[in-house]
């Protein structure tokens, strides 16, 4: 065994794991790079043509090499990441069940479940065919208009009754201080005196 080859064989290997790594992070869906940083920084680690071939796949529909909001794509595996609909069940399983006590033939059973999933899976496409991209529309309108008015009208003036209500803060707990807690502290020692005996005949 050599042992001069060895540095440079581990070298290779290391690379090649480290390519291998970097290929699999690309391949999985909703993995993107914090930023163009990493490229920049090891220009060297990178082989001849994979610069062209990432950025090659991030055209052909692969994963953007950009994570900036308007390169993001919706994610087409798993749409509901954040579990908004979590706790909408349309599952044949979760809607219809029959009990050990009473069974419908098999037959009845497997066309009833075939049936129930291609009709809800169908015409659930046709009407978002019609809906999605309107409604889509509509609420981001809407969500648009929400946030305008939150950032440029809402918080500014709760804001501004926040800083002219410091005053009144000032003057209503120095009322309290001076006017109701003595005569509250009066009223609860006054009625905290009273004893109550109960005599039975």
């Amino acid at each position: 065994m050599d042992r001069t080859d060895s540095p440079a064989e581990t070298r290779i290997d290391l690379e090649e794991i480290e390519q291998q790594l970097r290929t699999e992070l690309w391949e999985q869906p909703g993995v993107y790079f914090a930023s163009g940083a990493e490229e920049a920084a090891a220009p060297e680690e990178r082989g001849p043509g994979q610069g062209q071939a990432e950025e090659e796949g991030g055209l052909d529909g692969g994963v953007p090499a950009s994570s900036s909001p308007g390169s993001r794509r919706p994610p087409m595996i798993d749409r509901d990441p954040r579990g908004v609909n979590k706790c909408l069940k349309v599952n044949f399983e979760d809607v219809i069940a029959e009990p050990p006590s009473v069974r419908s033939f098999d037959k009845v059973w497997l066309w009833s479940h075939a049936l129930f999933e291609v009709s809800r899976l169908w015409f659930y496409r046709l009407i978002s065919v019609l809906l999605a991209v309107p409604v889509s529309l509509v609420a981001g309108i809407l969500f648009a208009i929400l946030s305008c008015l939150h950032i440029w009208l809402i918080m500014p003036c709760v804001q501004l009754s926040l800083i002219n209500m410091h005053w009144i803060k000032v003057v209503w707990g120095s009322v309290l201080d001076i006017l109701i807690a003595p005569l509250c502290s009066s009223l609860g020692k006054c009625c905290g005196a009273i004893n109550i005996h109960i005599a039975k005949d």
